[in-house]
């Protein structure tokens, strides 16, 4: 069909060269389209039929009338514009400017899956077979294309397919298909098609091979193998030879020695078929066969009730297989799970750390580690495991470097995965250099990676990320070893360690000894002792731990001058080190007291404030009482409280207690003045209010069938009526309970309780929903004082490399909004704006993509985008780590050893405790020593310097003053 559309379209292309050109250029433009139109058409129709017999032939008889009757039809189209023309058109040239932009976007962002997707979907709807054939070869190249992909292409090119050059072409192309995922549905069309050859030379002999592999590849596959198998015998039994028949004799017989599903009807068929009987050699591998068949169906059972992906119960059956120990059936389970699971990188790392130390094929290990670079590319486990593997077995430098520097285009999430494949690849160099020779190629090369290194991880990282991801240096470090350790050359180490030291690492023990550590071992003690000067006079954060080795080299090794000098800086350092921690405990202190008085006042405040609530409380109950002429205490009636909740549900009050209302309140709202009881009394009234108070009890051994409802709004008249039917949607609903204050308002939460558990359950499914503008919660109805550890907040705070963290939205944008612009960069699979208590967005959003890939991408794409002027900052989320207050008896200095701030009784250190001794002059019990291990910036630490001694004139000075 191909044929004749290109013979056909290409005749009015010639005669635009005879006519002017405006006109030679729209009669080229017509034909284009003509072309467009029908290989679209055979592009269409090739995806419908299936192979047999003859095949070749029909499709070519076939394509000539279709190609004539499609250009006709075009022809007349063109000769007559109409309105289909236009329309079509117009969906052309919607079309094209979608594909240009797609071609656009891959250019910035070649991993783009998706973008891939598109593209081809869109070149092959407009029949651009060439373009078509170019965006398949990148996309294959970049990642494993899936099963259907491969078929759609496989048959684009099967039904363009004329001669013996463009069959070897579809043969190629089945041999990359095979390579990328083990389908038995692609090696089935693989030896069907390759039965279409079978005339050519050495045709049968291609389609054995073809057979053989596929039964090696997937003939263990218990519930898609026997389709392999029958398809083989089929072939066999046609080519009607003697020698043949042994053949399927040894087919059946292979067969019946595997564990596959249908082995009774293939026993059958084999008795029916063969004429004599079956030798018992077979019945008993067919019996063993079958034992073997019950132990894997539990496993198999278990895939095919689960749902895709089915992670887990191919984890299981994985399991299964490592313990029985047979390869063959451990790499196809492996590779049956990557068919559902090739985003999972941790299933990637299993199955080629399996390979690695088991089969050790090296063709069979990189094709592994190969294909799990470019299934899950962000992650950079992988590629270290394939750049090691590549070294192990043995291949070509230049292999292993270009394969380097596709990680390094990869698109890693974090700033430290830069880091690690960097230090991968540059221990690679280091080991491919001979250091005894003074100087080679190699070492040359290695020095110049680690230059390289350094400033990538300076510009290009720094620049994305914010951080270097090597706070550390440690790859200066290493370049620093390897420099004084295998070449000798001390002078090129201390310059790298000076470079270390001015990065911000200078005020860290651990990076001074480490450099010590390395002049003791390949320097001299001359600049042995100059880094410990340094060291004491730069460390903050352990200069105690410092201070002792620059003395004990010292002790060794110096004379008594040097012994004098350390002493005097190690004295004068400590003394600065004390000085500075007592002004911070002071500080401390202070600050601790302001807190305390602060606590104080508002303690006060609110007791104030209580007090004048319970006052007017008690004149307003005297005046009713007095009123209505009762002797009995306000707040005995039951029914009291009741009734004044109902008046504060309705405006208007009813026309009895208007009256009463109107005396107590007085003309002008005043109340009328009356006798006050004295405080004893007014408590005791108070008291019996809160008694008579209608509680709301929750019966704790219902918490299962139970859901907590809050951040309700305070102004619903009528809660349990308009929640009612809310929650009678996830079933059936007992009761529903609303707090009240003792005022009878509505306090904003409430108890919901079900008949079901299923139904709580399900409720739990309402969180967030709007409720009058504001986001309900519903939470499980937990104990807090049985369960402390018990968190309701239902997101994760972990590292999720799936979800985006979206910060700076203006207050006015919407999920939906935000979903347009999202679904651009991948499968949106949810949206989270993130609000107050009251409903209000805070400008914030999380973003749920489908696997860590997309996620990433839309990170490069979305960050620093403007929406509605608003520039948005788009990261990978990951949620800093909650404080958690830390307690008094386990307080740690920075960088320093636990401290203890005071000692407390079992019960820690009460309200009411008063402590008649400064905070600075406290002590603990603990000797000094222990107190001078690290620099803690806390009171406890100035039990390193000794207080003078006072006498009790000076400690009454102390408490007296103000």
């Amino acid at each position: 069909m191909a044929t004749a559309a290109a013979t056909s379209a290409s005749e009015p292309e010639a005669e635009p060269k005879a006519g002017p050109k405006a006109e030679g250029e729209e009669e080229e433009v017509k034909a284009a389209r003509t072309r467009r139109k029908v290989l679209s058409r055979a592009v269409a129709a090739a995806t419908c039929k299936t192979m047999g017999p003859g095949w070749d032939q029909q499709e070519e008889g076939m394509s000539e009338s279709d190609g004539d009757e499609e250009y006709a039809m075009a022809s007349s189209a063109e000769s007559s514009p109409g309105e289909y023309e236009w329309e079509y058109d117009e969906e052309e040239e919607k079309n094209q400017l979608e594909i240009e932009r797609l071609e656009e976007q891959l250019s910035i962002n070649v991993y783009d899956y998706n973008c891939h997707v598109d593209l081809i979907r869109l070149l092959r709807l407009e029949g651009e077979l060439t373009k078509v054939r170019m965006a398949r070869q990148k996309m294959s190249e970049i990642f494993p294309l899936t099963e259907e992909l491969w078929l759609e292409w496989l048959h684009d090119e099967i039904s363009m397919a004329l001669d013996g050059l463009d069959r070897e072409h579809v043969y190629d192309l089945f041999e990359k298909a095979v390579k990328d995922y083990i389908c038995p549905n692609i090696w089935l069309e693989y030896g069907q098609y390759s039965v279409g050859g079978i005339g050519q030379k050495g045709g049968l002999e291609k389609v054995r091979s073809v057979f053989e592999r596929a039964l090696s590849s997937v003939g263990l596959h218990m519930t898609k193998g026997l389709a392999i198998w029958e398809a083989y015998r089929e072939f066999e039994s046609a080519i009607v030879e003697a020698a043949r028949l042994e053949k399927v004799h040894s087919l059946f017989r292979r067969q019946l020695a595997i564990p596959l599903y249908d082995m009774e009807a293939t026993f059958a068929e084999y008795e029916e078929w063969s004429e004599d009987p079956i030798p018992e050699s077979v019945i008993q591998s067919y019996n063993k066969a079958l034992q073997q068949l019950e132990k894997y169906k539990p496993y198999e059972e278990a895939l095919l009730q689960a749902e895709a992906p089915r992670l887990a119960e191919y984890q299981a059956y994985i399991d299964f297989e490592v313990k029985i120990g047979d390869p063959a059936r451990i790499q196809l389970i492996f590779e049956r799970a990557l068919v559902e699971n090739c985003l999972v990188p941790d299933l990637w790392i299993r199955y080629s750390q399996y390979l690695d130390r088991h089969l050790k094929v090296k063709d069979l290990v990189l094709s592994v580690h190969n294909r799990a670079v470019r299934n899950c590319p962000w992650t950079v486990a992988l590629w270290t495991r394939y750049l090691l593997a590549m070294e192990r077995h043995g291949v070509d430098h230049r292999v292993i470097s270009v394969t380097f520097e596709k990680a390094l285009s990869a698109g890693f999430i974090q700033a430290t995965d830069y880091v690690e494949i960097w230090q991968a690849y540059l221990d690679y160099l280091r080991r491919r250099v001979d250091f005894k020779q003074d100087s080679s190629k190699e070492l040359e090369e290695l020095r110049a990676a680690f230059t390289r290194a350094l400033e990538y991880l300076k510009q290009e990282v720094e620049e994305r990320f914010n951080e270097s991801g090597d706070p550390s240096c440690m790859i200066m470090q290493n370049w620093a070893r390897m420099e004084a350790r295998l070449c000798n050359n001390m002078q090129k180490a201390r310059e790298l360690w000076d470079s270390i030291m001015t990065k911000g690492n200078a005020k860290y023990a651990n990076m001074w000894l480490e450099y010590y550590n390395l002049e003791r071992a390949h320097g001299d003690t001359q600049h042995c002792r100059k880094a410990l000067h340094r060291a004491v006079q730069c460390t903050s954060d352990y200069p105690e731990h410092v201070c002792e080795v620059l003395l004990t080299m010292e002790r060794t090794e110096g004379t008594l001058e040097d012994w004098d000098v350390a002493v005097q800086k190690t004295e004068t350092r400590l003394a600065r080190v004390n000085e500075q921690r007592i002004k911070a405990a002071e500080k401390e202190a202070a600050l601790t007291q302001q807190e305390e008085e602060k606590a104080e006042q508002r303690k006060r405040a609110r007791a104030e404030k209580k007090a004048l609530k319970k006052k007017k409380k008690t004149r307003g109950g005297d005046k009713r009482k007095a009123d209505e002429g009762e002797e009995k205490e306000w707040g005995d009636d039951e029914e009291e409280q009741p009734s004044k909740r109902r008046r504060l549900g309705n405006s208007v009050p009813p026309a009895g207690d208007a009256q009463g209302l109107e005396a107590q309140m007085g003309l002008f709202g005043k109340s009328a003045p009356g006798d006050v009881d004295s405080p004893s009394k007014q408590k005791e009234r108070a008291a019996a209010l809160k008694r008579d108070m209608p509680k709301v009890l929750h019966d704790s051994s219902k918490d299962s069938i139970t859901v907590f409802v809050s951040n309700l709004p305070y102004s619903m008249g009528e809660p349990a009526a308009q929640l009612r039917p809310l929650f009678e949607a996830c079933g059936e609903v007992v009761d529903v309970r609303p707090i009240f204050s003792s005022r009878g308002d509505f306090r904003g939460y409430c108890y919901v309780e079900f008949k079901e558990e299923r139904s709580a359950q399900q409720a739990l499914e309402l969180d967030r929903k709007d409720v009058e503008g504001r986001p309900m919660f519903v939470s499980p109805c937990v104990d807090k004082s049985k369960n402390p550890d018990f968190k309701v907040f239902r997101y994760s705070t972990a590292l999720e490399k799936h979800k985006l963290f979206v910060s700076g939205l203006p207050f006015s944008c919407t999920k939906e909004e935000l979903e347009e612009i999202c679904k651009a960069h991948g499968t949106v699979k949810d949206i989270r704006l993130v609000t107050n208590r009251a409903g209000k967005p805070k400008g914030l959003a999380y973003v749920e993509y489908e696997n860590e890939s997309q996620a990433s991408q839309a990170v490069l794409k979305m960050d620093g985008m403007t929406i509605k002027e608003n520039v948005i900052k788009v990261a990978i989320s990951n949620p800093p780590q909650r404080k958690v207050p830390e307690k008094p008896e386990a307080r740690r200095a920075p960088g320093g050893p636990m401290v203890p701030r005071q000692m407390y009784g079992a019960r820690g250190k009460g309200r009411t405790q008063l402590s008649l001794l400064p905070r600075a002059l406290q002590r603990t019990s603990a000797p000094a020593a222990q107190a001078e291990n690290g620099p803690a910036p806390q009171p406890a630490a100035t039990a390193a310097t000794e207080a003078p001694k006072m006498s009790n004139a000076d400690f009454a000075k102390l408490l007296l003053r103000k």
